[in-house]
């Protein structure tokens, strides 16, 4: 694949350059804050973006005590990709970083379960499997020694023994199963309004209709952002905008090479009885499926031929997009041979929105050497709901401790050169040419 090609480059450190729209300080009296919290003090931090990136971001900071918070969302809270996902995860991974943040998600989602369950929010730990034709099976079948080293648990399933597991599925005989006893998956419905009573509680600021202009430069660091009714001053911005990175990073003269695509989730009307299948991850059929509230399913569907999605701006909102009508007829076609109960439903809502790719496929998270101050967490693939849990806690690290206690330097921003972004972002490209990862 063409992005497969740019990610084997080297990828050494960008050399520093800054950007022409950065916004020199105003004077201290037209610097508006929102009111502090009674009794917050300490370092201020500055989260640009309420998806669950944002606000789990917030959640681990909060926890451990960090000062002053600030969530600044353009629109409301969760109206990006958050609302639109499906919420899967597992901790099958192509890497060791990945692996590795994945067992710490998986722990961590069990305790938001407990800790959020007052709040309306519970991890459905049903697992998740993952299957494979032929094909496909050799490239995930040399990562099982990762798995194991690491302690990654797994069951390998023949067709037969799937069927046997859950009598709904009807997996063809060629499909390989590998299931993952510690996945499942969460309602995005359910977590997005947790999480954020929560931090509501805990005293973070949470604004929402705020629309970040342009970055606050001080002696060559970020330190703060402006909108269009304040300025906000911080010691740590961190921008998880997802979609809407490339618009941002503008702001600063800067690029990443992360791409968008169209991605389209529906849900079934209530069926006669529950489904009771895992999360399941179908890459042979260009898709997932899982159950979902009131005896419902919710699937989803690659379009591999359509080309990649440019957002235009920072205004630009995710109802622009749309699928096409006949993507139902040919996700109940690909899914009805695996789960016979698609056939005989009718679908009740559509969700579309874009997934963030990097060149390499893996996200990006951590510090921007070239710009203190500032610190990303973006291009989740299609797992940034499944990363959430660890990727705040992971920001919140770098944050308050400087490191992280997981390796994952694969995933720093400092990975590109300049002119890879360039050339990157100079091409067009069709979705079945991105470096895909699925939740």
């Amino acid at each position: 694949m063409i992005a497969a090609a740019f990610a084997k480059r080297p990828l050494p450190k960008l050399k520093s350059s800054r950007g022409k729209n950065i916004v020199k300080p105003p004077p201290k009296s037209a610097i508006r804050r929102s009111a502090p919290r009674p009794g917050r003090s300490g370092p201020t931090t500055i989260i640009i973006g309420g998806g669950v990136i944002g606000l789990s971001t917030a959640y681990h900071l909060a926890k451990r005590k960090h000062g002053r918070i600030i969530v600044l969302e353009k629109g409301l809270i969760g109206d990006g990709s958050s609302s639109r996902a499906a919420g899967i995860i597992t901790g099958h991974l192509w890497s060791e970083p990945g692996v590795l943040a994945r067992q710490k998600c998986l722990q961590l989602y069990r305790e938001l379960s407990q800790e959020l369950g007052p709040y309306g929010y519970r991890f459905r730990d049903v697992g998740c499997l993952n299957l494979f034709d032929p094909s496909s099976w050799s490239e995930r079948e040399a990562l099982l020694p990762l798995y194991r080293r690491v302690g990654a648990p797994f069951e390998i399933l023949a067709a037969s023994e799937m069927r046997q597991r859950w009598p709904a599925l009807t997996p063809p005989p060629e499909f390989t199963g590998l299931y993952d006893p510690l996945g499942g998956y969460s309602e995005p419905h359910e977590y997005i309004p947790a999480l954020t009573r929560k931090l509501r509680d805990e005293g973070v600021d949470i604004l929402e209709h705020q629309t970040v202009r342009d970055f606050v430069l001080r002696d060559g660091r970020v330190a703060g952002v402006r909108t269009e009714v304040a300025t906000f001053l911080a010691d740590a911005v961190i921008g998880t905008v997802y979609a809407w990175t490339l618009p941002l990073l503008e702001r600063l003269g800067w690029q990443l090479p992360v791409k968008t695509c169209v991605h389209q989730r529906y849900v079934t009307r209530p069926l006669r009885a529950p489904v009771k299948i895992p999360a399941i991850n179908a890459n042979p059929l260009a898709g997932y499926i899982r159950p979902a509230h009131g005896q419902r399913l919710l699937l989803g569907i690659e379009t591999p031929e359509r080309e990649e999605y440019r957002v235009p701006s920072l205004d630009w909102h995710m109802s622009a997009v749309s699928a096409a009508p006949e993507l139902k007829k040919q996700l109940m076609k690909n899914f009805r041979r695996l789960v016979p109960e698609v056939a005989e439903t009718i679908w009740e809502t559509e969700k579309v929105g874009l997934l963030t790719f990097s060149m390499d496929g893996e996200p990006v998270l951590g510090p921007v050497a070239q710009f203190p101050g500032l610190y990303l967490a973006m291009a989740f693939h299609s797992g940034g709901f499944a990363y959430n849990p660890v990727a705040g806690f992971l920001m919140a690290e770098y944050i308050m401790d400087g490191r992280t206690s997981i390796d994952i330097r694969a995933f720093s921003p400092d990975r590109f050169r300049a002119r890879q972004a360039r050339e990157y972002l100079a091409l067009t490209l069709k979705q079945k040419d991105f470096v895909r990862r699925r939740h």
